[in-house]
C-alpha cells in the first residue's frame, strides 16, 4: 500500500487548547485519526510528523524526497504553521526534492488575519494549497494529493 506523509509545523501540537476561536477544538491526535481514515478510504498508509523545529522538518522533507525516489513514498501534506511566513529554508527543501508532491494546507484563512500572514514561503514550491476549511482542510489535501498522484500516473 503507498504511503502519504502528513507534516505538521510549529504550535500545531496546541490543536484543541490554542486560539479555538481560530483553529476550533479538533486536536492534533484527532487530525491525525481523521486524515489516517482519509488515507485508507482511498488506499493510502498514512505517517504523520509533528515538529516545533524548523530544522527537523526539513529532515523529514529531505527523507520524504529520498524515500519518493524509491517507490515508498507517494505525497505529503504539510502545514507549516509560521515557518509559512518565515522559512525559505522549508521553501528550499520542498524545492529539492521534486517531483515529490507537497500540498500546503491551513486550517484558518490566512487571508483574513494579520498582514503577515498573507505571504507564503511555502507556496511557490507546493503542488497545490488548502486554505481556510478547519481542518477539514487536511481530508480535501489529501483528496486533492491523492488526484494528483493520479494524473501523474
Amino acid at each position: 500500500m503507498p504511503t502519504l506523509l502528513l507534516l505538521n509545523g510549529p504550535n500545531l501540537n496546541l490543536l484543541g487548547t490554542r486560539e479555538p476561536g481560530v483553529y476550533g477544538a479538533t486536536t492534533l491526535a484527532d487530525v491525525e485519526a481523521q486524515c489516517l481514515a482519509a488515507a485508507q478510504r482511498l488506499g493510502f498508509a498514512l505517517e504523520a510528523f509533528q515538529s516545533n523545529h524548523e530544522g527537523a522538518l526539513i529532515d523529514k522533507i529531505h527523507e520524504a524526497g529520498r524515500r519518493h525516489k524509491t517507490g515508498d513514498l507517494a505525497g505529503v501534506v504539510f502545514n507549516p504553521g509560521a515557518f509559512t511566513h518565515t522559512s525559505v529554508a522549508l521553501f528550499d527543501a520542498i524545492g529539492g526534492v521534486k517531483p515529490l508532491p507537497v500540498i500546503e494546507v491551513h486550517i484558518s484563512n490566512v487571508h483574513a488575519r494579520e498582514a503577515f500572514r498573507h505571504h507564503s514561503y511555502i507556496s511557490p514550491a507546493a503542488a497545490g494549497i488548502v486554505i481556510g476549511f478547519g481542518t477539514d482542510g487536511y481530508t480535501l489535501a489529501i483528496e486533492g494529493l491523492v488526484r494528483k498522484i493520479a494524473a501523474a500516473g
